[in-house]
C-alpha cells in the first residue's frame, strides 16, 4: 500500500506579531485579542503544500479557548480552483479545561479547505478519526454557529467536541454564558 499523507509537524512559533505581514491574519489576529484578551499560547502546524497554521489558547477564567489562525488566509471554494472572493472561516473550540494537544487535532480540521477543497461553514460535520485530544472520546465536531462577530469578511464558528455515542455536548460561550447545542 501506498504511504499515507506526511503527518504534521508541530512547531513552537514565537509571536511575531500581526498574522506575519498578511493583512488578513492581522485583522483576524487582533480582533481575537481584542474580544478574548491576551493569547495564553501559540503553537504552529505545518502540512506539505500548504502555509502554516497556528493555533492560539486564551485562558479566560474557568475555560479556555483555541482560535486557529491561518484557516482564513485565502478564500474557501468547493473545487481545486483558487478562489480570490469568497468565504472565510477561523475555528474556535472552547473548553472546561486546558487540553493542549487539541493543536494538532484542531489545526488538521483548519488545513481542510486547503488539503481537501471544502467549504466549511454551519451545519457541517469534521472528524479527525482519532480523539480530539488525548484521553478524549471525542473525534469530531458540528460546525456551529460563529460564537465571535466577523472581521475583514472571516467568520468564526464554534466547534464545540461531539461525542460519537453520547449527549449533545454543551457549549460555552467565549462571551459568556452557556447553551446546549
Amino acid at each position: 500500500t501506498p504511504p499515507g499523507p506526511a503527518p504534521p509537524r508541530v512547531v513552537a512559533v514565537p509571536w511575531v506579531g500581526g498574522g506575519n505581514g498578511d493583512p488578513v491574519l492581522t485583522a483576524v489576529e487582533q480582533h481575537v485579542v481584542q474580544f478574548l484578551g491576551p493569547e495564553s499560547g501559540r503553537a504552529g502546524v505545518s502540512f506539505l503544500g500548504t502555509e502554516r497554521i497556528d493555533v492560539l489558547r486564551f485562558a479566560a477564567g474557568d475555560v479556555t479557548h483555541y482560535v486557529t489562525l491561518g484557516m482564513s488566509r485565502t478564500p474557501m471554494s468547493g473545487d481545486s480552483e483558487l478562489l480570490t472572493d469568497g468565504p472565510r472561516a477561523e475555528l474556535v473550540l472552547t473548553l472546561r479545561t486546558a487540553q493542549d494537544s487539541v493543536l494538532r487535532r484542531l489545526a488538521t480540521l483548519a488545513a481542510s479547505p486547503a488539503i481537501e477543497g471544502v467549504v466549511i461553514g454551519p451545519g457541517a460535520g469534521l472528524d479527525v478519526g482519532a480523539p480530539l485530544w488525548d484521553g478524549a472520546r471525542f473525534t469530531a465536531v458540528p460546525v456551529g454557529a460563529p460564537n465571535l462577530p466577523d472581521v475583514a469578511r472571516v467568520r468564526f464558528p464554534s466547534v464545540p467536541p461531539l461525542a460519537p455515542d453520547g449527549p449533545p455536548p454543551r457549549e460555552i460561550s467565549p462571551l459568556g454564558g452557556q447553551r446546549s447545542t
